[in-house]
């Protein structure tokens, strides 16, 4: 059996939810469809799907594996299109999402380059910090920031995001820095209200395990610059991304805590729906950003823009 034909019916499924609503969407039975992921899960010899009459999940190996088999696919499909398209330019509109402190920094900044690298494609940019719905506005693509909820969308994996645990000195020094994450209770936590995107709280590693803490305090805002702003005020402690606070830390106006519990890094992911032709412009922009976000260089000069 073609192995290519395996993982696109692997990804079909796990993203679909059903064997069978991947069997219809490719007009095959889901008997079919069933014998394609157990011949691929009998080639790489471990489980990816666990399967009853109810419900489809993904094992731990599995969702690895839809990761990596996504960036394949997106892939393959992008080399396709460059011996396709030939000498074609991208044209047309694009519509692109990202969150607001990160797209004011790390979005806005190079759409001016892109533009001049295709003059025949116009764009606009929403920031917003809700979890905009892509296919439901009308968005080509989102950038997004921290760990992905599970759904249909293909998401390619840009960079590594890192968050750390930061104060102001003058918070430091009249309330003492915290020796654990339990400590957590006892200080003035600037957290994310709930109707922002960071659901999960933040994130630990204790005993070699991932724990996700909810730290609660007297100041909460929608709006991650807000909480950036208040904890160099000497506000209270926040958890927030390097790109945030890299300089900050360098110049001295905040100091990191916790730095033995530091969870490993989420990532920085474009994200968009799953389509069988990806329209070049969209192509494009993602391969963009994909130069820009995995080269070194471009966070270390960025990391003192505010």
């Amino acid at each position: 059996m073609d192995r290519l034909k395996q993982i696109e019916s692997f990804v079909s499924v796990a993203t679909r939810g059903s064997l069978t609503a991947a069997a219809q969407a490719e007009g095959i039975s889901p008997a079919v469809m069933g014998r394609r992921i157990d011949a691929l899960e009998e080639r790489l010899g471990v489980k990816l799907l666990l399967r009853s009459t109810r419900r489809l999940t993904l094992t731990h190996e599995g969702t690895a594996f839809l990761e990596d088999c996504q960036r394949l696919l997106v892939e393959f499909a992008n080399a396709e299109a460059s011996v396709t398209a030939g000498g074609v330019k991208a044209s047309g509109h694009l519509r692109i999402t990202a969150p607001a402190g990160f797209g004011r920094r790390h979005v806005a900044p190079l759409v001016p380059e892109f533009l001049a690298l295709h003059p025949e494609v116009s764009l606009s940019l929403n920031l917003s910090d809700r979890v905009v719905d892509i296919a439901g506005e009308g968005y080509d693509c989102a950038v997004r920031v921290g760990d992905l909820p599970d759904s249909s969308l293909v998401s390619l994996r840009l960079a590594d995001n890192r968050r750390l645990c930061v104060g102001a000195p003058a918070y430091l020094k009249r309330a003492g820095a915290p020796r654990s994450p339990a400590d957590l209770a006892r200080h003035a936590c600037l957290v994310l209200s709930s109707d922002a995107s960071q659901s999960r709280g933040w994130a630990f590693m204790i005993d070699g395990q991932l724990v996700h803490a909810r730290p609660a305090g007297r100041l909460d805002c929608s709006d991650g610059q807000v909480l950036h702003d208040w904890c160099i005020a000497g506000l209270g402690l926040a958890w927030r991304s390097t790109w945030e606070v890299e300089a900050d830390i360098a110049e001295g106006r905040l100091q990191t805590v916790l730095d033995e519990f530091a969870a490993p890094p989420n990532g920085i992911y474009a994200v968009f729906a799953q389509r069988k032709h990806l329209p070049l412009r969209v192509r494009l922009w993602i391969d963009f950003l994909k130069a820009r976000y995995g080269n070194a260089a471009y966070w270390r000069e960025a990391s003192g823009r505010r």
